[in-house]
């Protein structure tokens, strides 16, 4: 895998965000707040801690990325054509009739899609049963499942979280995106789920916390999990949604709508205007 600096690696998040902004406008509709949220957190994983070969997905050997949360694949697709999976001219058909970029990922329809996402608290069976798998197989790829704090409410979730400290499957990492929101309000209104990190710890998990912003820690902590082989490892990523467009940040009503044309534009511009400061992605407006 080629080497990213820091620098490299924020402005490919920009860039991420940008297109995320653009599908979403072009196709009238999607997730916002989300795919925005998380594009720090897949630009690291992509580009500094997924071990695969865009030209070979199914090579029996890659690390393998579930998306549980399959309402943010804005932010999945735009990372895969950046990648090198497909042309980014894709992008332009997010939810089109005979698209494979439909509103939640599909497994068998695009390179680098390794499950089917749509009910929420899905996701992390599908990935404990992939872990389960390679530890029968004598296999040491890394299986990564990038999960919502809301779909946390469901209760299939806490049976794969048992299932999988019961089972000591430490070839399994979950990322949360612990970004308060949810499409009816803010999740800890809606059903609270503190001490979240406890919960963890008591079915046997080892759980890390990062600021999910900062690429650096995100890296780390995945070393981190790497290196840990008594138990899976849960990242709670504490991200802001909508992040890097002011009118969008914090907002849960920008869970499930798309920008108009006029906020695309507006939304473009203050991406684009984003900086590094000590270390900190900042914004010209902050």
């Amino acid at each position: 895998m080629k080497r990213y600096s820091l620098p490299d690696l924020e402005n490919i998040a920009t860039h991420i965000r940008q297109d995320i902004i653009t599908m979403l406008v072009r196709a009238g509709s999607g997730h916002s707040a989300g795919p925005l949220g998380m594009a720090d957190v897949f630009t690291a994983l992509y580009f500094s801690v997924l071990k695969y070969d865009p030209r070979r997905p199914l090579w029996p050997d890659r690390d393998r990325l579930v998306l549980s949360c399959g309402h943010i694949a804005p932010v999945l697709y735009a990372t895969l054509a950046h990648a090198g999976f497909y042309a980014k001219k894709e992008l332009r058909t997010l939810r089109q009739l005979g698209s494979p970029l439909q509103g939640h990922p599909h497994v068998g329809e695009l390179p680098g899609v390794e499950n089917s996402g749509g009910p929420l608290g899905q996701g992390l069976s599908q990935a404990v049963g992939m872990a389960l798998a390679g530890v029968m197989d004598k296999k040491s790829y890394q299986v990564y499942c990038v999960m919502s704090d809301g779909e946390h409410q469901e209760g299939q979730t806490w049976e794969a979280i048992l299932f999988a400290g019961k089972h000591k499957l430490a070839q399994l990492t979950a990322l949360v995106d612990r970004n308060n929101i949810q499409i009816d309000g803010f999740v800890e209104d809606v059903m609270p789920l503190e001490p979240l990190r406890k919960k963890y710890e008591a079915f046997n998990w080892h759980v890390l916390e990062v600021d999910g912003h900062n690429i650096q820690q995100v890296i780390e902590a995945c070393q981190t999990a790497r290196a840990i082989t008594e138990k899976p490892v849960v990242i709670l990523c504490h991200t802001v949604p909508g992040r890097g467009v002011d009118f969008m940040e914090y907002k849960f009503e920008w869970h499930g709508k798309p920008p108009s044309k006029r906020e695309a534009t507006v939304a473009l511009e203050e991406i684009r205007r984003v900086r590094t400061l000590d270390g900190k992605i900042v914004s010209e407006h902050e």
